[in-house]
Parts: structure tokens; C-alpha cells; sequence
């Protein structure tokens, strides 16, 4: 979603970091690393999670491990809510993967307030809101940056928006657009349990903090939507047929029963891969639109597929369009990991400033 860029002609912008985890933690490393290189960044109004706030003019490090070791917050009101008011052209960075903050991305942009993120809880969520914050970036004149909410900064909707913004009509988009699952699958050879491919996926950052958001489906869920809106098509999140890997009694678990119950994903996923391999198959998570619906699941594809090339963490997706109708552009690259989803976001930030991004290269 793009839109002109108002900056506040009284002042430098300003960035507030909203979440203090892996991703957090690791654009603090990044902004710093940037400005030992000499690019020039706008300084930090606040930091914040769901405990504390804590001013930007204190030492960045400091500042992280005091949001860490902040007690619980039992306020109704978020103390991010509190802090330092931003005014039109400041940049809000939503780290975290939080509703609450989601829900404040159309009021932040109807302000004039970029907002950069990788929460795919505000494009990739009920098509309302996702249309209020489109609306919400023209009417404020700001810009919503979204890179990171798919393929973790990958040129997937930056192509998407481009090749609508040329006239083409999208045919398909079908791709493997979890990282921690393209991962997952990617190590599970049956050598291991499934669950402990899965524990160390959620150690290493790949999985989002509860792993069933990603073995739902549901993260991929929302990172197609992102994509169909992008190409033009006003999916509802009940428009995407969804077969998800997580039995019901894992479904129905506390947070502190997940890790012991993880080892019900073993038996069947164990079967599907010994199906899979007996017709010389592999297993991907693949979602997928066109104009005769949406869907994601786990399908066992031929070892020649597409998306079956690739390792470790990375997205594969393939588009077909009016330019690309036999022959499908394919995009490929990380699409999970801490590094590479700040580097997103902190190139979106060095978008809102002519002549930063160059020295970031």
C-alpha cells in the first residue's frame, strides 16, 4: 500500500519501536551496525512492549534489556499508549505480532504517522481493516510498509503490485510462504521426531512464539491475503480453505501444554511422509490463489515441482499473469529468521529517506 510521502517539514522524523523480542532485539543490532557505517537514521522518540516504555534518548542496549526485565503490565491501557505522541511524518515500527497494535496501524496513518511492520495482523486480517488502512495511508498521506509481513523482505508484493500497477491481470499465485514451515519440512526426513524439528524452529526464531500459528496454517493464511489484496483480489479470510497440521487436542492447549504436547504431531506426519516418499514425493506447505478460490495445505509434490527447490528457510513462489502465463515468475529467498525480517523493516524505514537507502546497500 503506497501513498505520498508527507514528511514533517518542522523536524527530523522520528521512529518508535514497538516489541522487544527476536525481531526487535535483532533491528536494534542492525540500526546500530548502519550507524557505524555512517547511514543516516532518525532518532528513537520511544521503545516499548507490552510492559514499559522507555525514551529514546536512553542507550539502546540499556533500554532493550529494561523492557526485558520489566515486571508484567496490569494496566487496561498499554503503556506504548502512554508515551510521547508522534506526529505526522514519525514512523511507528511494529515489531511484534499483536492484534491490539495492529488496530491502531489506520489510526496511526489517518494521522500522517508511517507505520513499517511485520504484524500480518493489519493487511492479513479481516478485509475491513485491511481497507480501512489502505484508506487510512491516502487520506494521512503516509505510507504503510509492509515488506515484511511476507517472504521476511523478499520482492514478493513489491512485484505483485508492480506487475497490477502495469496492467497484468494475476492468473495464480501458489507458493511455499512459511519459512519455519518450508524449514520444518525441509529437515524432516524421519530421522527425527517431527516435534523436535519444531522445537528447535520456535529456539531458533523461525516459528512465531505459539508454533501452532505457523502449523495451523494460519500464518500462511494471512500471508496470502496479504497477497491476494495486493494483486487486486478483496478476499475474506473465510474465502481461504485451510487444512491444518495441529490435532484439536493440541488445538485446545494451554501455552504451558504445548511443548509436551507436540509429540502428537509425529505419528501422522510420519505417515504422510513415508506415503510421500514411496511415490517419490515431498512434502510442502503450499498456499495458493486464483479465480477459482484460495487454500492452503500440505501437499506431497514431485521432487521436479517448483516450489520444491530451495532449503533451509526459504519462500518459493511462483506467479502467474498475463506476461508470465506458461513460463511463472519465480521468487526465491530466506523467508523467516530475526536478520532478515529487520532488514526488511529497516529498509522500509530508509525508503521514507532520499538518500539513506544507498549508503545501507
Amino acid at each position: 500500500m503506497s501513498a505520498v510521502v508527507r514528511l514533517n517539514a518542522r523536524r527530523a522524523p522520528r521512529l518508535a519501536l514497538l516489541g522487544t523480542g527476536v525481531v526487535g532485539a535483532a533491528l536494534i543490532a542492525r540500526y546500530q551496525r548502519l550507524q557505524v557505517r555512517g547511514v543516516a537514521l532518525p532518532a528513537f522518540a520511544w521503545i516499548a512492549n507490552s510492559r514499559e516504555v522507555i525514551e529514546g534518548d536512553r542507550a539502546l542496549e540499556a533500554a532493550l534489556q529494561q523492557l526485558r526485565d520489566a515486571p508484567a503490565n496490569t494496566r487496561i491501557v498499554p503503556p506504548w499508549a502512554e508515551a510521547d505522541a508522534l506526529d505526522a511524518g514519525d514512523i511507528v515500527i511494529d515489531a511484534t505480532a499483536s492484534d491490539a497494535i495492529a488496530l491502531r496501524h489506520a489510526e496511526w496513518l489517518g494521522r500522517g504517522v508511517h507505520v513499517v511492520t511485520a504484524n500480518k495482523l493489519g493487511a492479513g486480517a479481516d478485509l475491513l481493516r485491511a481497507q480501512a488502512i489502505e484508506q487510512a495511508a491516502r487520506d494521512g498521506g503516509a505510507v504503510y510498509g509492509d515488506s515484511a509481513t511476507v517472504g521476511a523482505g523478499l520482492p514478493l508484493l513489491r512485484s505483485l503490485r508492480a506487475l497490477v500497477a502495469g496492467g497484468d491481470a494475476i492468473t495464480s499465485v501458489e507458493g511455499v510462504l512459511s519459512g519455519s514451515l518450508a524449514w520444518l519440512f525441509n529437515q524432516f526426513d524421519g530421522t527425527q521426531a517431527f516435534s523436535s524439528h519444531v522445537r528447535q524452529a520456535r529456539t531458533a526464531g523461525y516459528t512465531e512464539p505459539d508454533p501452532r500459528i505457523d502449523l495451523s496454517g494460519e500464518d500462511v493464511r494471512r500471508k496470502l491475503l496479504i497477497l491476494a489484496r495486493a494483486a487486486g483480489l478483496p478476499l475474506q479470510r473465510s474465502d481461504v480453505r485451510v487444512e491444518s497440521l495441529v490435532p484439536q487436542v493440541l488445538a485446545n492447549a494451554s501455552h504451558a501444554q504445548i511443548d509436551d504436547l507436540l509429540s502428537v504431531l509425529d505419528a501422522p506426519l510420519q505417515e504422510q511422509l513415508d506415503v510421500a516418499r514411496r511415490d517419490g514425493a515431498q512434502l510442502r506447505l503450499v498456499g495458493r490463489f486464483d479465480a477459482q478460490g484460495a487454500s492452503v495445505g500440505l501437499r506431497a509434490l514431485p521432487a521436479s515441482h517448483a516450489l520444491c527447490g530451495g532449503g533451509g528457510t526459504d519462500n518459493r513462489v511462483a506467479i502467474h499473469c498475463d506476461r508470465y502465463p506458461d513460463q511463472p515468475l519465480l521468487i526465491q529467498g530466506p523467508g523467516a529468521g530475526a536478520e532478515v525480517t529487520a532488514a526488511a523493516l529497516l529498509d522500509d524505514v530508509l525508503a521514507l529517506l532520499p538518500g539513506s537507502r544507498e549508503q545501507a546497500a
